[in-house]
């Protein structure tokens, strides 16, 4: 970053060199205020510059290969709805049984965003052996 630090203004600078010094928690405080303040959403810029690639000649392959985070959504029950809550529990602890059972008879919905590939792809095969049909955007 200190290339990127050099082409900066002065007080761009300085604030990053201030943000550097924060804990984790003050800069994820930090990151919430800005939103709040202006309306933004920070995961968005993300987003955009992960497809900014596919727009070169081999697309598909490289959007492909570079989604890192996915969104871990139930679209159906399936038959075994107590199954599937209890795998609900399983992969999401945080979780009662009540906020579980909603989120599985609210499907589709969306369970877990910006969840790394490896573990999206284990909360869906856990789901889906549970019963429940799982999509991954």
């Amino acid at each position: 970053m200190s290339e990127e630090t050099k082409e900066l203004s002065k007080t761009v600078a300085d604030l990053v060199s201030k943000i550097k010094e924060l804990k984790l928690t003050e800069v994820a405080e930090l990151v919430s205020a800005l939103e709040d303040e202006f309306g933004v959403s920070a995961a968005m810029p993300m987003m955009a510059m992960g497809a900014m690639p596919a727009a070169g000649g081999d697309a598909g392959a490289a959007a492909g290969e570079e989604k890192t985070a996915f969104d871990v959504e139930i679209t159906a029950a399936g038959d075994n709805k107590i199954g599937v809550i209890k795998a609900v529990r399983e992969v999401l602890p945080e979780l009662g049984l009540k906020e579980a059972k909603d989120l599985v008879d609210g499907a589709p919905k969306v369970i877990k965003e910006g969840v790394k590939k490896e573990d999206a792809e284990n909360m869906k095969k856990k789901l889906e052996e549970a019963g429940a049909k799982v999509t991954l955007k």
